[in-house]
């Protein structure tokens, strides 16, 4: 429930059980106690015949079973017999009293219109008040000239008057604020049950995108690791092609490199499925064991698949977040992918990581063909993500002269130097 939805109660059929099943006790008490009260003689010579307080219980028990429906008309109906009961001396009080009070508290509990139920209440409790106080003025003018009545404040009849007020008070004290206490706990009850299905809800839509999420890093995973190993496999194979007759050795040279790739792909293959498989506290990603140093294996697989490739690291390298590190050298891989995919014979490329005092970048240039227009396919796609995924910006351009570019840059806040790194530049063609 909202903070501007009300709330609205409306009994259950249980609910509705529950008041029939109290409406007929309180009917068999009320007659038990009529029946005591009249042998009692509790209103002496004033009280009336006892089938009066039968009628009167009949009347404040039997609406009792539909208080919860007609709040408002149930309190004040039995407000008025109560008043006319105990103004005849009808010789039953205490269930007409009980009635009452259950009455007066089911108009806070139950009554949806809490204007509504407020005025209800206090008019009912004034008036009943003012009824009190008319009784025991004419009760005090009827005894004035008995001597204890002027005996001083603390006469015994002034002590009992007192005695009346506060019984009142308390009484209707007591229904109205349980009335009203029912109220709020229903709120609560309603507003705790709207967060519990809100956070259900969430817990769903969280399961559902952490699905979604896996599902676009294990198609991200799987189109890295097919284009870059079918690239190199399909282009060392039609080189082998192409120089098998006149080149015998060369061929077999590049059908091995065929193999290699293959197996590689493999195995890249069987470390993909052996995360899928296994539980985050038993099976670490073994993707996570790369780092940027490998980066130097992909520039020589490029080479080996005819495509010339430099590589250059500037500045004193550092240790990068594992995660970091896989999505930079899954970025350079998709790169000279690309170079060898689309950038045409004769094309050359650059690999470039450089370290900065807070940020590493990596840069893979390639020359080629002009590029007008650029098609944002799934491996551009897989770049952003995985520089998003960093924390790092990508930039994805063609190059005026020909060919593209693709620039990462990350972060480092808790950088390192790397023991076991060689002080740059290094440069490797």
């Amino acid at each position: 429930m909202s903070a501007s939805s009300p709330l609205v109660r409306t009994p259950t059929p249980r609910e509705l059980r529950q008041d029939l099943l109290l409406a007929g006790a309180l009917l068999l008490g009320g007659i038990i106690s009529a029946g005591l009260t009249s042998v009692a003689g509790f209103y002496g010579d004033e009280q009336a015949p006892l089938w009066t307080a039968l009628l009167f219980v009949l009347g404040v028990t039997a609406p009792l079973a539909l208080r919860r429906r007609w709040p408002a008309l149930v309190a004040v109906f039995i407000a008025v017999l109560f008043f006319v009961s105990v103004s005849l001396r009808a010789p039953e009080v205490y269930v007409i009293n009980i009635a009452m009070f259950i009455a007066i508290y089911t108009v806070g509990a139950w009554m949806n219109n809490r204007r509504a139920a407020l005025w209800v209440r206090v008019g009912i409790i004034v008036g009943m008040f003012i009824w009190l106080i008319a009784v025991m003025y004419r009760e005090v003018l009827t005894g004035a000239d008995e001597a204890d009545v002027t005996a001083g404040a603390f006469s015994p009849v002034l002590a009992y008057m007192m005695i009346q007020v506060l019984i009142n008070a308390l009484y209707f004290g007591g229904a109205y604020y349980f009335g009203e206490r029912s109220w709020t706990a229903a709120q609560q009850l309603i507003a705790l049950e709207e967060r519990t299905r809100e956070l259900e809800h969430e817990r769903e839509v969280t399961a559902a995108q952490a699905v979604a999420l896996d599902r676009v890093r294990i198609a991200r995973e799987l189109h890295d690791v097919v284009a870059h190993h079918v690239s190199v496999m399909g282009v060392q194979a039609g080189a082998a092609r192409l120089v098998v007759d006149q080149d015998p050795a060369r061929a077999k040279t590049m059908m091995a490199a065929v193999e290699e790739s293959s197996r590689e792909a493999i195995g890249d293959f069987r470390r993909l499925l052996e995360t899928l498989r296994a539980h985050d506290d038993e099976h670490d990603d073994s993707a996570a064991a790369l780092t940027l140093t490998d980066i130097e294996h992909l520039v020589q697989a490029s080479r080996d698949a005819g495509l010339p490739t430099a590589y250059t690291v500037i500045g004193e390298p550092v240790a990068v977040p594992s995660t970091v590190a896989v999505n930079l050298y899954r970025i350079a891989q998709e790169a000279l992918t690309n170079a060898r995919r689309h950038a045409g014979s004769g094309a050359t490329a650059d690999v470039r990581v450089r370290y900065d005092a807070d940020a590493v970048e990596l840069e893979v240039l390639n020359s080629g063909r002009v590029i007008s227009a650029p098609r944002a396919g799934l491996g551009q796609i897989g770049m952003r993500e995985r520089a998003l995924a960093s924390g790092g910006t990508i930039e994805l351009l063609p190059r005026p002269q020909g060919g593209f570019r693709v620039r990462v840059t990350v972060p480092l806040t808790t950088a390192s130097p790397a023991t076991s790194a060689t002080r740059s530049p290094v440069v490797a063609r």
